[in-house]
């Protein structure tokens, strides 16, 4: 079977980059949607010492992608069905992931602090958040400029929770991507 990848707009292996993703690390995919456009092939880099939780509160999403890597005998990659923006909804352990992503994820959902506060509780410390969104509203299927992220509010929200702005990129002519690095206690 042939899977669309979704990487048009989006190159996954920029992300990855940014992120510094390799083998070993744990990460979670908020919001992976039904093609795991970054699920699997973060799987790949991960290897199997590493993991890839695909996230998202779409139940149907999580069997095409769990179906899918039964097909392909990728035994890194876990489904985890969860209202994303509820306190504690998310059954991996605290502390326990390398990278959180957020991509296209805030645009669209309404609590952007408890999503923020959810990756949080799971990274663990040196650990990073990938956020990527939309920052242009001209495609047919981009979010309204009402739903746009408001970049200031992510800034100050990394700032008072004790995270550093590790890099700022542009993502194609669409997207612009922020990694923030949770500081490591001393």
């Amino acid at each position: 079977m042939v899977y669309h990848s979704g990487n048009q707009l989006i190159d996954p292996h920029l992300l990855f980059e940014k992120i510094g993703l390799s083998t070993r690390m744990h990460m979670a995919d908020f919001g992976s949607g039904r093609t795991g456009n970054f699920v699997f092939p973060a799987a790949k880099i991960v290897g199997e010492k590493g993991s890839v939780y695909a996230v998202d509160i779409m139940k149907e999403s999580l069997q095409g992608i769990a179906k899918r890597a039964g097909l392909d005998a990728t035994h890194n990659i876990h489904t985890v069905w969860a209202d994303i923006e509820k306190p504690k909804s998310i059954a991996i352990p605290e502390k326990s992931l390398d990278v959180v992503f957020l991509i296209n994820f805030l645009s669209a959902v309404k609590k952007d602090d408890a999503v923020l506060a959810e990756a949080d509780r799971l990274v663990k410390e040196g650990g990073r958040i990938l956020i990527v969104d939309w920052i242009k509203t001209t495609l047919s299927f981009a979010p309204t400029k009402e739903e746009l992220v408001n970049w200031d509010d992510v800034l100050r929200w990394s700032e008072l929770h004790g995270y550093k702005t590790q890099t700022e990129f542009p993502v194609g002519p669409y997207h612009k991507g922020l990694v923030f690095k949770k500081s490591e206690s001393l």
